[in-house]
C-alpha cells in the first residue's frame, strides 16, 4: 500500500503543479490586462511592477486552485485509466475509493492548508497590491501632460508644455476654462509639477512667466425706448500680469482615483480574516441597535402624551400626574373651526416629518445590513473555498477515470467546461447574495452545494464501471430511435 501511496501522489503532483503554474499565468495576464494603462508608460521601476504581481499572485489562487485541482484530477486517473493501471489496480481487488484515498488524504491537506492561507494571507496580500496601485494610479498625476500636446485630462483645464520629463518641463501654457465668463491664459518659461500630501490638489511651481485674463464680450444695454446706452459687445476688457516665481493650484479630487489608502482599506470585509470578520458583524449589530434605540427615543419625545407620561413619572407624584395629564388632554369638538383646520395642518405636517424621518431611518438600517452582509459574504467564502476544492477533485477524479483519457486534450475540454459551470454559479450565488435576494450562506455555497450531487453521481459511476460517456452506447440509442420513427 506504500507503494500505491506514492505512485498515485507522485503521478498527480506533475499535472498539478503544470496546471496550477498555468492557470496562474493566465490569471496573472488577466489582471495586467485590465490594469495596462495603470503600468506601462508611467515610469515605473520592474522591481514594483514585480511586488504587484507577487501580491495579486496570492489573491488569485482561489480562482486557479480549483482549476488546477479540477485539471489534474482528470488527468491524473485519465493517464491510469488510460495506461490500463487503474484496471490492474482493480484488478487486484481494489475498490476505486481505496485507490482514491491517497489523493483524497492530499487534498484534505490542500483544502485546510488553503483555508489557512485564504484566511491570513490573502488579506494581507489584497490590502497591499490595493495600497499598491492606489500609489501606481497617482504617478498618473505626474505624467497627464505629453510633450507638444495639449491635455484635456482634467475637467476646465488644457495643459501644453514644450518639452521635458521626470515632473521638470519648459514651455508652460495653462488656458483655465472652469469660469465661463473669464478666459485666463498662464504662460511659464519653465516649471515642476508636483502633488498635495491629500492627493487633491496639483501644484505647478512655474518661473519667468505671465498670467492673461479677458473677459467674455459683455451684452449690449438699452433704455426704456430701445435704444442702446453702452455697447461693449466688440470690446474685451483683459488684464496682464507677469511673475518670476509663482504656483498655481489646480483641484484633481475627482481624478481617476479609484481607490483608497490603506486606512481606509484595512477594516474592509476583503481584509480580514473570520475572527476579525466576526468582531467587525458584532460592532456592526451593537452600532445598528444604538441607533435604533436612540431614534425610537427621539421619536417617543416628539410626543407629548409620551413627555407628559415621562415628566410625570419622574418629578411627579402619581396624583399630580393625573392632573397634569387630565388637563393636558384637548377634545377635538371643543375647537373652533380655524383651531380645528389649524390643528390638522400641524398633525399633517407632523406625520410628513415622521414619515421622512422613519423613511430615512429604514434607508439607514439597510445600508447598515448590506455592510454586515459584506462581511458575511467575506465569512463564507473561505469556508465555501475550501469546501468547494473537495467537491471539484472527487468531480474530476471520477471523470477522467471514466473517459480513460490523459493529456492535455479531452481532459483539457472538459475541465474548462466544468470549471465555467463552477465559476457561473459562484457568480449567480455572489450576485444574488450581493443583491440581497439570498443570504450570504446561500449565495457563497451555492456552487459548490449544486456540484455536490453531480461529485457523488460521478463517483458512483466510476467505482461501479458504469459507461456513462461511451459515445457507442449513445449511437445505438440514436439510431434505434431513428428506426422507429
Amino acid at each position: 500500500m506504500k507503494r500505491l501511496y506514492v505512485f498515485s501522489v507522485r503521478s498527480f503532483i506533475g499535472p498539478f503543479v503544470v496546471t496550477f503554474c498555468i492557470s496562474m499565468f493566465i490569471l496573472i495576464m488577466q489582471f495586467l490586462w485590465k490594469y495596462i494603462d495603470d503600468l506601462m508608460g508611467k515610469g515605473i521601476s520592474i522591481s514594483v511592477i514585480l511586488e504587484l504581481l507577487f501580491y495579486v499572485s496570492a489573491d488569485l489562487i482561489p480562482l486557479a486552485l480549483p482549476l488546477a485541482i479540477l485539471l489534474s484530477s482528470i488527468m491524473t486517473y485519465g493517464n491510469l485509466a488510460e495506461n490500463n493501471e487503474l484496471t490492474a489496480l482493480k484488478a487486484s481487488g481494489l475498490s476505486l475509493y481505496r485507490i482514491m484515498k491517497p489523493l483524497t488524504g492530499v487534498m484534505l491537506f490542500i483544502a485546510l492548508s488553503t483555508f489557512y492561507f485564504a484566511n491570513y494571507v490573502i488579506p494581507v496580500s489584497t490590502l497591499k497590491w490595493h495600497t499598491l496601485i492606489y500609489d501606481i494610479q497617482n504617478t498618473k498625476i505626474s505624467t497627464i501632460i505629453t510633450p507638444g500636446v495639449y491635455s484635456d485630462k482634467i475637467d476646465g483645464y488644457a495643459i501644453k508644455v514644450d518639452k521635458g520629463s521626470n515632473n521638470n518641463f519648459e514651455g508652460i501654457l495653462i488656458h483655465v476654462n472652469t469660469d465661463p465668463t473669464k478666459i485666463k491664459t498662464v504662460r511659464a518659461k519653465e516649471g515642476k509639477i508636483y502633488k498635495s500630501v491629500s492627493g487633491k490638489h496639483l501644484f505647478f511651481e512655474l518661473h519667468d512667466g505671465f498670467v492673461t485674463e479677458e473677459l467674455a464680450p459683455q451684452y449690449p444695454t438699452y433704455d426704456v425706448k430701445g435704444k442702446i446706452i453702452n455697447n461693449q459687445s466688440n470690446t474685451h476688457p483683459s488684464r496682464r500680469s507677469s511673475f518670476t516665481t509663482a504656483t498655481y493650484k489646480i483641484d484633481i479630487s475627482g481624478f481617476q482615483i479609484n481607490h483608497s489608502d490603506q486606512d481606509l482599506f484595512k477594516n474592509q470585509h476583503e481584509m480580514l480574516n473570520v475572527f476579525q470578520i466576526d468582531d467587525a458583524i458584532d460592532s456592526i449589530q451593537i452600532q445598528a441597535n444604538k441607533i435604533s434605540a436612540n431614534f425610537l427615543s427621539s421619536i417617543k419625545n416628539e410626543s407629548a402624551f409620551y413627555v407628559a407620561n415621562h415628566f410625570k413619572a419622574d418629578t411627579l407624584d402619581k396624583n399630580m400626574g393625573q392632573i397634569i395629564a387630565s388637563n393636558s388632554i384637548v377634545y377635538l369638538d371643543s375647537l373652533s373651526k380655524q383651531e380645528k383646520i389649524a390643528a390638522c395642518i400641524t398633525v399633517s405636517s407632523h406625520i410628513r416629518r415622521l414619515n421622512q424621518n422613519l423613511q430615512g431611518q429604514h434607508d439607514f438600517t439597510e445600508t447598515l445590513h448590506k455592510n454586515a452582509d459584506l462581511y458575511y459574504i467575506g465569512f463564507h467564502r473561505k469556508f465555501a473555498l475550501t469546501y468547494a476544492i473537495i467537491v471539484l477533485f472527487f468531480i474530476g477524479a471520477p471523470l477522467g477515470a471514466i473517459i480513460r483519457k490523459g493529456g492535455f486534450g479531452t481532459p483539457l475540454v472538459l475541465a474548462a467546461l466544468l470549471f465555467m459551470l463552477y465559476f457561473v454559479l459562484l457568480s449567480i450565488g455572489e450576485g444574488l447574495a450581493m443583491e440581497n435576494m439570498v443570504s450570504p450562506f446561500v449565495g457563497m455555497w451555492f456552487a459548490p452545494l449544486v456540484l455536490t450531487p453531480l461529485a457523488i453521481l460521478l463517483m458512483r459511476a466510476a467505482a461501479n464501471d458504469s459507461q456513462i460517456f461511451n459515445m457507442e452506447i449513445y449511437s445505438k440509442i440514436i439510431a434505434r430511435f431513428k428506426r422507429k420513427k
